[in-house]
């Protein structure tokens, strides 16, 4: 059975270059490559007698002047000849050689191995003279103009959440340079904690963006009415929010509301019963520590 196993015999490759497509990697050699190009010239060898045979055969069963036999031994080694023919040419591609240019002047025990995409090399995992299996990753190759933004979602905001939604995402560095994505994939599987994963396409490449890199991110909901008030207006006190609504004269009630999502230092309100209160929205929490010291 062919595999990929063979000794690095040639890279210039260091992290950060920038590869082409169809570029060469590296060169590997090993004593197989050339027992593969050698059973392939063999078989093809073979098979241009086995074809003339075979049709000769042919031509005299219909005649009559050859047993069915023979016929059917000539065309069995056509045949098998065939299969052989083309399994070693596959072979030959999969080690990245091309079955036509292969001939007894151009075996070789070194072959090339090709960059299957453009893009910058983020690793380098092999060095000259190191042997390699079929299962090792010798290099590592980032298409920066499809990189994706992995987002870790809780269980709870899933339903809020579509395909084709966009959102916009900032880094920790710059928080003001914003990139628009889009959602392009959901998770369907949750964490111990509760968490899955959503993948975003950027709307517009930049090359600022590096694999690895952490960014955070804020998605566009759909519109709906809402009960809002400023962030400051609301005060939380033994893991509750409160409000406080004037009452007139000086003196104010601190009421407790149930708190929805907070965008631009605003906070949305779900209680119902606070839509006619007068409630203040500057010093809440001035009158939160008055209120304490009162108690005390």
């Amino acid at each position: 059975m062919f595999q990929w196993a063979a000794n690095l015999k040639k890279t210039e490759l260091l992290e950060g270059m920038y590869v082409k497509k169809g570029q060469v990697l590296c060169v590997v050699e090993d004593q197989q490559y050339i027992q593969l190009q050698e059973d392939y010239l063999l078989a093809k060898a073979k098979i241009g007698y086995a074809k003339a045979e075979f049709e000769r055969q042919k031509e005299l069963n219909q005649s009559k002047a050859s047993s069915d036999k023979v016929y059917q031994q000539a065309k069995a080694e056509y045949n098998s000849l065939s299969v052989m023919v083309q399994s070693y040419a596959e072979k030959l591609k999969f080690a990245g050689i091309n079955p036509n240019s292969v001939s007894a002047k151009t075996i070789s025990k070194s072959i090339n191995i090709y960059s299957p995409i453009s893009g910058y090399v983020s690793k380098v995992n092999v060095n000259i003279g190191k042997y390699v299996s079929p299962s090792d990753i010798l290099f590592e190759i980032v298409n920066p103009t499809d990189i994706h933004l992995a987002l870790t979602v809780f269980e709870k905001d899933i339903n809020k959440l579509a395909i084709g939604q966009s959102l916009i995402a900032y880094t920790n560095t710059n928080p003001s340079k914003i990139y628009p994505c889009k959602i392009i994939l959901i998770g369907q599987d949750f964490s111990e904690n509760r968490t899955t994963i959503i993948h975003c396409h950027f709307t517009n490449y930049d090359k600022a963006l590096l694999p690895g890199m952490y960014m955070n991110a804020e998605v566009e909901l759909h519109s709906q009415q809402s009960n809002v008030l400023p962030s400051e207006a609301i005060v939380n006190f033994e893991n509750k929010n409160y409000v406080f609504v004037d009452k007139g004269n000086k003196e104010y009630e601190m009421k407790e509301v149930s708190t929805g999502n907070t965008d631009n230092d605003f906070t949305e309100i779900i209680s119902a019963d606070l839509k006619e209160a007068s409630i203040v929205i500057k010093g809440a929490y001035a009158l939160l520590m008055k209120m304490k010291n009162v108690e005390e």
